[in-house]
């Protein structure tokens, strides 16, 4: 009858320890909009500095934008990217085109050149950012506002030259940090 007793005790004890570490875990990051964008570092191949999201894009209206250069549909979104970016990247815009191509940075750099991309394009060869913005596929872009909070995901190859784009943009830059 004790030991009836006591195994009782104890499955009670394990099952109230269980439920309450289950209301206590941590629950993991979840990447949505209206959530604040996590960050990230890699190499800016202009400088070969290591830049991050927080502080160097703090305050700024960005897009994260996750690709590699073997992706076709990353190929098809950069033209529109650069131009997005000339037309309003003198009014405070900023992309990060952060690759994740496991080869040399040297890959990145001839890509960049013969798409005479305009814009900041970093390189994370480990592909960090990819479980950092718990990413599915190539290309996905994160758009942040001043804030930190990201505005809009971007799964596949975006139109980020529409003028719907361009409306948003342009308003997130009119928009005070809150």
């Amino acid at each position: 009858m004790m030991r009836n007793r006591l195994a009782f005790i104890g499955m009670l004890l394990a099952v109230i320890g269980g439920a309450a570490w289950l209301v206590m875990r941590p629950t993991p990051y979840r990447i949505a909009v209206n959530n604040r964008a996590p960050d990230f570092s890699a190499i800016d191949i202009r400088t070969g500095k290591r830049v991050s999201l927080n502080g160097d894009y703090r305050g700024s209206v960005t897009l994260v934008n996750v690709w590699a250069t073997w992706c076709g549909p990353c190929r098809q979104e950069m033209p529109a990217m650069d131009s997005l970016f000339r037309a309003l990247g003198p009014r405070g815009f900023r992309i990060a085109a952060v690759s994740i191509d496991s080869d040399s940075v040297g890959i990145v750099k001839k890509f960049v050149d013969d798409f005479h991309l305009s814009f900041d394009v970093l390189h994370d060869q480990k592909g960090t950012i990819e479980g950092i913005y718990q990413t599915t596929g190539y290309p996905e872009s994160f758009l942040v506002d001043r804030s930190g909070q990201i505005i809009r995901i971007a799964i596949g190859a975006a139109p980020w030259n529409s003028a719907e784009n361009h409306r948003l943009i342009e308003d997130l830059l009119a928009a005070k940090a809150h």
